[in-house]
């Protein structure tokens, strides 16, 4: 992708690059960010699904593999060489492996290592680099199977745990900087992530029923803290993870007396 570069030095129209911007939550946060007037630099893995809702402004579109570090690289170099400043990062890159530690494959753990964990090391890495002089804020996705445990969610679970420990250690680090680090913990969502586990029909009551508001999350639920973390409204929250997951992990629900012991719900 070419782009022409143009500067933001001069007006307040902060900058805000989203990484997994063709996702359910991802194409939320745009959404979002773009109504107060902010410019937003997509980066997608497959640049077809965000091609079909075109930018209101010139901003770039980029393709990449958040699994390529030379990839990730790359996005946030364009993002500053197009605009001149980088205001906010949000990594909406995730998957979902419902598998128990003994029947995940080598493979299926680098996996999910390198999507969910690696993803979120690049984006504190290459924009810490880029906002280390003028500050900014950046945020993370975890998940609440990091937090409680969940059957069938230790691969998840760790990479997840892992973003956590990532948010709070570069939360302190790039204080000084005026560079803020949080990230968002969400239960199971409504989202093309969740589709398969989502049809199957005792997998969705179990886990409605988990969740003590009695409702599975929509997309627009995380957005809108995310949203929140990246503006100025926040500017005093560091190193936060803010659970967003209708009271899964503080609080038991009153309505798993009603489901079987044997049905186990899943996040993501």
């Amino acid at each position: 992708m070419e782009a022409e570069e143009r500067s933001s030095e001069d007006d307040n129209t902060p900058v805000y690059l989203v990484l997994g911007a063709a996702g359910g939550v991802g194409s939320e946060l745009v959404k979002r960010l773009r109504l107060r007037g902010a410019r937003v630099i997509r980066a997608v893995r497959n640049i077809e699904p965000a091609a079909l809702e075109p930018s209101s402004d010139s901003s770039p579109l980029i393709e990449f593999d958040a699994c390529d570090m030379k990839q990730m690289q790359d996005c946030f170099d364009t993002a500053r060489n197009f605009y001149g400043r980088l205001d906010g990062v949000a990594c909406c890159v995730g998957s979902i492996l419902l598998k128990p530690a003994h029947l995940t494959s080598d493979q299926d753990w680098q996996s999910i290592i390198s999507v969910n964990l690696s993803s979120a090391f690049a984006a504190v890495k290459f924009a810490s680099k880029i906002m280390m002089g003028r500050g900014g804020s950046i945020v993370l996705v975890s998940s609440c199977a990091a937090r409680f445990g969940l059957p069938n969610h230790e691969a998840i679970a760790a990479a997840k745990a892992g973003v956590e420990g990532l948010v709070r250690s570069a939360a302190a680090t790039y204080s000084r900087h005026q560079i803020r680090v949080n990230c968002v913990s969400p239960g199971m969502l409504k989202t093309k992530l969740t589709q398969s586990i989502r049809s199957n029909e005792m997998q969705l009551q179990a886990s409605t029923e988990m969740h003590p508001l009695g409702r599975i999350g929509e997309a627009a639920d995380v957005a809108a803290l995310m949203d929140w973390l990246l503006g100025d409204e926040s500017g005093w929250v560091t190193g936060q993870c803010i659970a967003v997951d209708g009271g899964l992990s503080s609080m038991r629900s009153s309505r798993t007396q009603r489901t079987s012991s044997n049905a186990v719900p899943a996040s993501g």
